[in-house]
């Protein structure tokens, strides 16, 4: 990753892309509203958004002092603006890929002001609990999944990264001190070691600012954290599966992905993005058959399916299925699959790199011209949407 202000964006944005609900229990939450963020939770990552959203309204009403039922309603609300900009998948957070210059829709004003509303109780309700009893670990914990999330939101939607660093900081050191009031809280360790992860991955003069500013650093020590996180009996575990989900992408260590994914399809089968990046993970692995064999079975899913799609999902299925494809070198079939995805919505990095396969495919058909016209329009679209990576690719492969 390089450095500076996209180096930040990242940080944040990796850190909590499967942390919008953290549920942690509060000590004094009354039964109903525990019963009904868990109801919740699972609408959510069954990708159930305006439901889960609902739910934890209600959960809400039942106990106004709960503050993980406001955070959870800020988290549900932040994912649902990922689902409509498209930013939903690993695919967004792996490489080089950089999002500063890029303008991604504009959230409704009023999820905005929602989001700050129930982000901004939450965190209230965390300060005030430890006010009264600073040795409180889970009002510690509270704390710090609440202005973590606030991180993420300024970072990725409001575009406000000093507000952003503040509030990370904040988060990381508030789940430090769990760790340290609670050694047995081993949830506190999704976001320290998420951090750690990923700042320990950024190039040595960002580094250095981030432990400055008193993040801590260790690429394996952060995997540990999360992997502890993820086998507790917290109600982030899940939580922790996802975060696992990407980095081990990001590790290149796509059996250990795998074997999370497969867990979170069992606990969520509605939810077919989980087929979509169980197919993206055997790409990468190279794994192609069996990829083409889960987004088959993914796209079965997204027909019977008459809920909302991501922001240009349909393309993205399109996509993947194509570039396996052309890997098994089954050409006539990859064409197919990569012109409906370019001529479908979706964001341009999708289509540049659906451009990128079809300009493989022109080139192994031996009509370099062709190729290379398929290959500038992926260098275009890529530069313009954040992916420096697949534009370079495309440059690479031009005769």
């Amino acid at each position: 990753m390089g450095v500076g202000r996209g180096s930040f964006r990242l940080v944040v944005s990796t850190a909590h892309l499967a942390l919008a609900l953290i549920t942690a229990t509060p000590a004094f939450a009354n039964h109903e509203s525990e019963l009904l963020k868990a109801r919740a939770a699972v609408e959510l990552y069954s990708l159930d958004h305006q439901r889960a959203i609902a739910t934890l309204r209600q959960a809400i009403a039942a106990d106004p002092q709960d503050a993980g039922a406001y955070r959870g309603l800020a988290g549900a609300l932040w994912m649902s603006v990922n689902f409509a900009r498209g930013t939903l998948t690993v695919d967004s957070y792996l490489g080089k890929v950089s999002r500063e210059t890029v303008k991604l829709p504009t959230p409704p004003p009023e999820t905005a002001a929602a989001f700050h509303d129930a982000i901004g109780r939450a965190v209230a309700l965390a300060r005030a609990r430890l006010a009264a009893d600073a040795s409180d670990a889970d009002a510690q914990y509270q704390l710090g999944a609440a202005v973590g999330l606030r991180a993420s939101y300024a970072a990725t939607v409001d575009g406000g990264l000093r507000r952003a660093f503040s509030a990370a900081r904040e988060a990381y050191d508030s789940h430090e001190n769990v760790l340290r009031l609670d050694p047995r809280r081993r949830d506190a360790g999704l976001i320290v070691g998420t951090y750690r992860y990923v700042v320990a991955a950024l190039a040595l003069p960002m580094r250095w600012v981030a432990y400055m500013a008193g993040f801590g650093g260790g690429r394996e020590k952060g995997l540990q954290l999360i992997e502890a996180a993820a086998e507790y009996s917290g109600d982030n575990r899940w939580d922790a599966r996802l975060a696992l989900v990407l980095l081990y992408n990001r590790e290149q260590r796509y059996d250990e992905a795998l074997k999370q994914l497969a867990t979170l399809r069992a606990q969520y089968p509605r939810n077919r993005l989980l087929w979509l990046e169980t197919g993206a993970t055997l790409l990468r692995g190279g794994r192609f058959a069996q990829a083409e064999r889960f987004i088959d079975e993914g796209m079965a899913r997204l027909a019977a399916d008459d809920r909302p799609r991501m922001l240009g999902e349909e393309a993205l299925w399109y996509y993947k299925r194509g570039a396996a494809r052309r890997a098994l070198g089954r050409a006539a079939d990859a064409e197919l699959d990569l012109r409906k995805a370019v001529g479908l919505q979706g964001r341009k990095w999708v289509h540049g790199r659906a451009h990128l396969e079809l300009g493989r495919l022109l080139l192994q058909a031996g009509n370099p011209a062709a190729a290379v016209s398929e290959l500038r329009i992926a260098i275009a679209l890529c530069e313009e949407d954040g992916d420096p990576e697949a534009a370079e690719e495309a440059r690479g492969l031009l005769p």
